[in-house]
């Protein structure tokens, strides 16, 4: 696919969310918007951005939230992207057929075309994150999606912590690995919560350097009891911690947001600096053809 420019910005979106999926839509969509209009090529949304975080508890109601793909979210993205001719990344609570849901990424090119879908593989199921009462695992598979800017890896949150993913996808040819993500903390473990956040850090640009790419992560920030139109979960809630940030291949991180309200993050790359990055990083490129995958059985 030819590329249209040397230089590619990409912008992180990174929102509170409201009771209301219709304002947290028409929220995204502005800031999406917003992004472009500052420069931006390649635009990636939280993880779920339509509604707050709503596997904080089990609520047959909020299968309600789902929606087809293509449906009306992608078609608002699809018609923002061709406007601004830009690449987005929307993660969309997607209903497939009835009783089938997932945890799904689109990915949408600078000419409105709705390119494909990535659908989240590793389903948590933990206090405050109970999503596997939600979400089949993912059967795309892991991939790489060329568009006219870059090829795309997407992931989707919990993804991050299986070093798999991020191989996977590398190897597929993705050039930055996208994942939108709803992390935070849950109250009464204040202890614990500096070394849960840079675990997440940490592991994040560990990818980054293990497979020499770039490392997008979207987080969402603000504190949520899980509120859908007025019917919040049970319990104190998470405290998001938002942090969204781009590292390069050597897991050096480029631009951050703050931890404490919405946020966008904007950080040119070119060409030369992916290409050289790539080159140099940590060996990543010598090291990836000598795998033994031969070795990988249990």
């Amino acid at each position: 696919m030819k590329r249209s420019a040397s230089t590619v910005t990409l912008g992180l979106v990174q929102t509170s969310c409201s009771a209301n999926p219709a304002e947290n839509l028409k929220k995204t969509l502005a800031q999406v918007e917003r992004c472009a209009k500052a420069g931006a090529q390649v635009i990636s949304t939280q993880e779920l951005f339509r509604s707050q975080y709503f596997c904080q508890n089990e609520d047959h109601a909020n299968f309600k939230l789902a929606e087809s793909i293509p449906g009306p979210s992608t078609d608002a993205f699809c018609k923002l992207a061709k406007k601004h001719k830009v690449v987005i990344i929307a993660s969309l609570f997607e209903k497939r057929a009835s009783g089938l849901y997932h945890n799904t990424a689109a990915i949408i090119d600078a000419d409105g075309s709705l390119l494909g879908i990535y659908r989240k593989m590793h389903i948590p199921d933990d206090p405050h994150y109970y999503e596997k009462f939600y979400f089949a695992p993912g059967d795309t598979g892991f991939m790489s999606v060329p568009t006219s800017r870059l090829d795309v890896g997407p992931l989707v949150c919990w993804d991050q912590w299986y070093p798999e993913a991020a191989r996977l996808t590398a190897l597929a040819g993705a050039q930055v690995l996208f994942y939108p993500t709803a992390i935070g903390w849950l109250d009464g473990e204040e202890e614990v919560h500096r070394a849960q956040y840079e675990s997440w850090d940490t592991m994040l640009r560990s990818h980054a350097i293990a497979n020499g790419v770039f490392v997008a992560a979207v987080n969402r920030v603000g504190h949520e009891t899980g509120d859908i139109r007025g019917q919040a979960a049970s319990g104190p809630g998470l405290e998001f911690w938002g942090g969204s940030f781009l590292c390069d291949p050597f897991g050096r991180v480029l631009a951050t947001a703050t931890h404490l309200s919405t946020d966008i993050d904007y950080r040119p790359v070119s060409d030369g600096e992916m290409a050289a990055a790539l080159a140099r990083a940590s060996g990543a490129g010598r090291r990836l053809p000598a795998r033994r995958v031969e070795a990988l059985r249990i």
